[in-house]
Order: C-alpha cells, then sequence, then structure tokens
C-alpha cells in the first residue's frame, strides 16, 4: 500500500519518538512486512518470531527495539514499544487516504432545521434529522441516520449505514465503522402478571473523544440517565452494550462481549473476545478478562481473571461433565473424611 505523498524519515522518528540510524532525509511512501517491503517502505519488528527476516528486509527502514539493532542492514527507528510507533507512522502516513470532498451529497435528506459545518462531508442516501449538530470536518459515509438533537463532534469519520439515534453525544476524532446503531433502546421490561411492558428507554448515548466502535455494535441508550463510553476506548465488532453501562477510558474490548445493563468497567481494562458481564456490577480499573469468560460478580482488583472450560475431545468434555455435577457430593463427603480424621487423631493424643 503507497501514501499519496512520501514523508521523509526524520519526520517520521520525530512523529514516533523514535531515535533514527540513518539517513533523516530518505522518502517513505509506504508501509510493508519485513518480508515484502522495498527501499520506499517502513517496516517494523515486534514479534520475536519473524526476528529471522530482518537481516534481509529490502525496507527503507525498519522500527525496532534497540537489541535488534545489530541484525538489521538498513535505516532503523530505535523504540521501545515498535508496536506502536508503527502504529503512529502509519497513521502519519496515511493522514490524508481517501478523505472525502466537503459537501452534501444531493440524494442526502438534510433537515434546514440542523446545523452542519461547512467543511463536513456527507454522503449519499444520509438522513439528518432536525437539531442535529454535525461539526467541522466530519465525514459521514452513505446511508447513515443521524436521529434528532445528535452531535457529532470535530474530526469524527462516520462509516457507511451507520444509524446513530435521537440525542446521542458523539466526541472528537471518532471512528464508527459500518452498521453500528448508537442510541437504540435498552432493553428495559417490566412485567405485569406474566404481560411485559415497556418502560421507556429516556437517557441517551455519550461517546468520548478518540474511541473506535467496531462493525455491528450495538450501544443503548439509558433508561434515564446516559450509557457512557469514556474517552479512548477501542471497541471491535458486534459487541452489545446494554443500557446505563458504563466505560472507562482506553479500555479496550474484543469481538462479540455483551455487557449487561448498568454495568461499570473502569479505565484501561482489556476484555477478551465473547465475554459475558452481568449487569449491576463494577469492574476496576486495570482489570483483564480473557475470551470466553463469564464475570458474574463486580472484580474489585486490578489483575488477570479467567473462566471458561477450553475445548476438549467430545469424549473427554463428556467425562468431565459428568464429574462436574459430581463435585458437591464429593465436596461433602470430603469434608465429612476431614472430620472424621481429625477426630481420630484428637482421640489419639489423648
Amino acid at each position: 500500500m503507497t501514501a499519496a505523498n512520501g514523508i521523509a524519515l526524520g519526520e517520521i522518528a520525530r512523529h514516533v519518538g523514535g531515535t533514527l540510524h540513518g539517513d533523516a532525509s530518505r522518502v517513505i511512501t509506504g508501509v510493508a512486512t519485513l518480508q515484502s517491503a522495498g527501499p520506499t517502505d517502513i517496516t517494523f519488528l515486534a514479534n520475536p518470531r519473524y526476528r529471522k527476516y530482518l537481516a534481509s528486509t529490502q525496507a527503507g527502514a525498519v522500527i525496532l527495539a534497540a537489541n535488534d539493532l545489530n541484525e538489521c542492514a538498513t535505516a532503523a527507528v530505535v523504540t521501545a514499544n515498535p508496536y506502536a510507533a508503527y502504529a503512529r507512522a502509519t497513521m502519519l502516513l496515511y493522514a490524508d487516504r481517501a478523505l472525502p470532498e466537503p459537501g452534501i451529497h444531493a440524494s442526502a435528506c438534510v433537515s434546514a432545521d440542523s446545523r452542519v459545518h461547512d467543511s463536513a462531508s456527507i454522503g449519499a442516501h444520509c438522513v439528518i434529522e432536525a437539531g442535529a449538530e454535525i461539526a467541522a470536518h466530519v465525514s459521514i459515509g452513505p446511508g447513515c441516520f443521524i436521529g434528532k438533537e445528535a452531535v457529532i463532534g470535530e474530526g469524527s469519520r462516520i462509516s457507511p449505514n451507520v444509524t446513530i439515534c435521537h440525542g446521542a453525544r458523539i466526541g472528537r476524532r471518532v471512528l464508527i465503522h459500518p452498521g453500528a446503531v448508537i442510541g437504540s433502546d435498552g432493553f428495559g421490561l417490566a412485567s405485569d402478571h406474566g404481560v411485559w411492558v415497556k418502560v421507556l428507554q429516556l437517557g441517551g448515548v455519550s461517546i468520548g473523544d478518540d474511541v473506535e466502535i467496531g462493525a455491528n455494535t450495538t450501544i443503548d441508550r439509558g433508561a434515564l440517565e446516559d450509557t457512557v463510553i469514556e474517552d479512548g476506548v477501542k471497541l471491535d465488532n458486534q459487541i452489545q452494550i446494554a443500557h446505563n453501562v458504563r466505560i472507562g477510558a482506553h479500555t479496550a474490548i474484543a469481538g462479540c462481549v455483551g455487557i449487561a445493563g448498568s454495568a461499570h468497567i473502569g479505565r484501561r481494562c482489556t476484555i477478551g473476545g465473547g465475554v459475558g458481564i452481568s449487569g449491576h456490577l463494577e469492574i476496576a480499573d486495570d482489570v483483564h478478562i480473557t475470551g470466553m469468560s463469564f464475570v458474574t460478580k463486580s472484580i474489585r482488583q486490578p489483575g488477570l481473571y479467567s473462566s471458561g472450560i477450553p475445548a476438549d475431545t467430545n469424549q473427554q468434555w463428556h467425562k468431565n461433565t459428568v464429574r462436574f455435577r459430581q463435585l458437591d457430593d464429593m465436596a461433602r463427603r470430603l469434608k465429612a473424611l476431614e472430620e472424621r480424621l481429625k477426630r481420630e487423631q484428637e482421640n489419639s493424643e489423648k
């Protein structure tokens, strides 16, 4: 992949906060892997298993850690975190990639009572309702719906076919991928003699700055107060976030996670794919939950948490399932044996 305009290697090194070893004036036009990079590409080494390609790479420069520098036969940008530096370099090289022209497509339906900045781009067949505010340099892809009084902050990018319901507030530099739904009704129901009565969802959704929301992820509006996604949160595809959930700043959540209503998740947490989190609980800052875990009670201390049973042969799984059903009986018998041994020991000492 090639960037629109090349950037001097010295500028890239300054941008990522690395130390340059090589010609600062060398022009870099793209990024590639160690194996496929050419003289105008920059690449990186973050995983030791790819070190074997370092000496033979044809890249114009490599982003790497200090202990790999001696094996590098080309220019290098040395940094403590090569992968993060690579991410920043890529953003710099492709900052202008596919930016749409400002303006409103002729097929878009934009309310005269909305406020759309002149520098914003509104794609084909978008609907923007009354009272919505679209800030400077916002890009809204084709087929999006922006509801009444919704607000989208400066520099945010809304991919095609995203729905942002009434009153939702989106911060600055937010990236929302296709098919996401922000501000749909939460699952609020009251039972009246076995008949379900809908509870109106009167809150909203508040999303901070620099948030990324994956494809087909849904974030429900609050029942009375807002569902809140704080600054820097990164959400993968197909995540369900229920009403009145709060997710702390810079937490990252992988695909297919389900978070039930009113759960509060701390800052800088990581949550693996397929995790289920029950409602009305709290997860502390700096908690890391491995994939397919099921969280049923609050986690008060930072650290790594796991649950779930890894896949096994069907025969072994059936055996373990039978044993699992016997655990309570086995525990009772073990306790009885321990008490019996204790009594016998006490009698022998008399």
